[in-house]
């Protein structure tokens, strides 16, 4: 039997550690790889092909939302599972808006990352009954008043997570492959277009999405 290949992806070493010795507990499961961010993890998921990708949201350089819309866009036969602290509505619905087929707790881990690596292996979606809950749910978040009805584009928000980081105009250059003036021109574009008045708006939306841990 052809063994499933896994790529973990969280920005925490024993975290990782955790998860390796439960899932290598399951014979024919196989570590393919680690990674420490998104990008990393793209570029493994790319080079690499694992059958699956356990992958975190809060992440330096690239987040795992991001990172799941990039993989999901460049290799769509990868399953991917988010493996998070976060229990909020919305975040749960952008996960499933990234494509993310499954959605587990780090505090639910040992009690159900290997029952759902195993659905994801079928080809079938999985959550818990608690996230599920969250997914059915009929309320409404709350409205974000910053940037509203307004959509950035994958790179657009790989900028918001880079600058809101702390990663000057050289150092996000450098990081994407870009000019200095093209990522300056991007990130002008990016405050016109969401109407931000300052850098603590950009970095309060990146907080508020996710794209960086508060």
């Amino acid at each position: 039997m052809t063994p499933l290949r896994i790529l973990l992806v969280d920005d925490h070493e024993i975290v990782r550690r955790g998860l390796r010795s439960l899932i290598e507990t399951q014979p024919q499961w196989q570590i393919c790889a680690e990674a420490e961010d998104g990008r990393e993890a793209v570029s493994l998921t790319l080079s690499l092909k694992p059958d699956i990708v356990v992958m975190d949201i809060t992440m330096p350089l690239l987040n795992g939302l991001d990172a799941t819309r990039q993989i999901l866009a460049e290799a769509p036969n990868v399953r991917v599972l988010t493996l998070t602290m976060h229990d909020k509505e919305d975040v749960v619905r952008e996960v499933l808006a990234a494509g993310a087929m499954g959605y587990v707790l780090k505090s639910d881990a040992s009690r159900h990352l290997i029952e759902a690596i195993e659905s994801l292996s079928r080809n079938e979606v999985y959550f818990t009954s608690r996230i599920s809950r969250l997914v059915y749910s009929k309320v409404e978040a709350p409205p974000d008043q910053t940037g509203v009805d307004v959509e950035l584009t994958l790179r657009e928000r790989e900028i918001v997570q880079l600058v809101a980081e702390g990663h000057n105009g050289v150092e996000i250059a450098k990081i994407l492959g870009m000019a200095v003036p093209t990522v300056n021109k991007h990130r002008a574009n990016i405050i016109q277009k969401m109407h931000f008045d300052s850098m603590g708006d950009l970095v309060r939306y990146a907080i508020r999405h996710n794209l960086i841990e508060a």
